[in-house]
């Protein structure tokens, strides 16, 4: 598949005018074609109105209809083949197995979600019937079930490529629930990105969903990704990242119409190494560290910040993040 560098607003492809990016070989250090344009302000509003149109629609499809549009967006993915391992290899440094294996969960989650949604107790349905003879006053009929809260904004991750990004869990469970998606891509990862993002817009149009259901955005900056947040049609965004994210948190509680955030931003866990420890294994403990801190090219979630153990004997466990970033 030719990668393009546009951006994918509902079923179209454009290319930005807002600067651009490019992804960085991860192990020469060398640019990597093509360039990426960066998203406007008006690409973003379109974005956004294409996915409030789609809502109502797309929430309402039967649950059959979703799982099919899930099953050809997981099968569309492991459809591009080579190419899409290829250029993740490329662009994140990470082996081979890693990533096929990465795209097999990948697969698995949207393969999972469409189990759920064909099953519908997520729907959690309840009817009190009515009761019109009831004293001293009649009851009316109540029914309650769960429906996707509109639409979603989700931010892919730097260390996951596939699995925390373009089509990963975020963008799967949203979907699953009746929600248009927006991805804002990973500038570590751009190619990766619009690879999955086309089969995900194919599915869409093989499908009969609503153009809005899913558009892709690539920035420049953090304008896009900031104004993508305080948006009032997006009413809930994933984030897996850095502490960063706090940003994006602070914009979706300052709203006249606050929205949940379901962020993943790293942790600080405190290792206390103890002197007998260290005196009596402190070898072993020190190749244990080394290999948690280059377990998948150094961006697994034990990346550890380490203390010197002569002076104050901590390290702390960071999750997802980037020698990159």
């Amino acid at each position: 598949m030719q990668l393009t560098g546009n951006l994918l607003i509902g079923q179209q492809s454009v290319h930005g005018t807002n600067g651009s990016i490019k992804a960085v070989n991860a192990s020469t250090g060398a640019a990597v074609e093509p360039a990426f344009g960066g998203a406007t302000l008006a690409d973003l509003d379109r974005a956004c109105a294409l996915a409030w149109a789609a809502f109502d629609v797309y929430r309402e499809t039967s649950p059959e209809d979703r799982a099919k549009f899930l099953e050809t967006i997981a099968q569309n993915i492991f459809d591009i083949g080579d190419d899409l391992i290829e250029r993740c290899m490329i662009e994140s440094g990470l082996p081979r197995p890693r990533l096929e294996g990465e795209r097999g969960r990948t697969v698995g989650q949207l393969r999972m979600f469409t189990d759920v949604v064909r099953n519908g107790d997520f729907v959690d349905a309840r009817i009190d019937p009515a009761q019109p003879e009831r004293k001293p006053l009649p009851r009316v009929d109540l029914r309650l079930r769960h429906i996707g809260v509109g639409p979603v904004a989700v931010f892919g991750a730097s260390n996951f490529p596939l699995a925390f990004s373009v089509a990963g869990g975020d963008t799967a469970s949203a979907l699953a629930a009746g929600c248009p998606v927006i991805v804002k891509a990973h500038s570590a990862h751009p190619g990766t990105a619009e690879l999955v993002g086309r089969a995900v817009q194919k599915a869409v149009k093989d499908c009969g969903m609503p153009e809005g259901t899913f558009s892709l955005l690539f920035d420049s900056g953090r304008d896009v990704g900031q104004g993508l947040v305080a948006d009032n049609r997006i009413k809930a965004a994933g984030f897996t990242g850095s502490r960063g994210g706090v940003a994006l948190m602070k914009i979706a509680a300052a709203r006249k119409e606050p929205i949940p955030v379901y962020a993943e931003m790293s942790s600080i866990n405190p290792v206390l190494l103890f002197p007998n420890a260290l005196k009596n294994r402190g070898e072993a403990i020190g190749k244990a560290f080394v290999a948690s801190l280059v377990f998948g090219a150094g961006q697994f979630c034990t990346n550890r910040v380490w203390c010197s153990p002569s002076t104050v004997r901590i390290s702390t466990r960071s999750s997802r993040r980037h020698p990159r970033r």
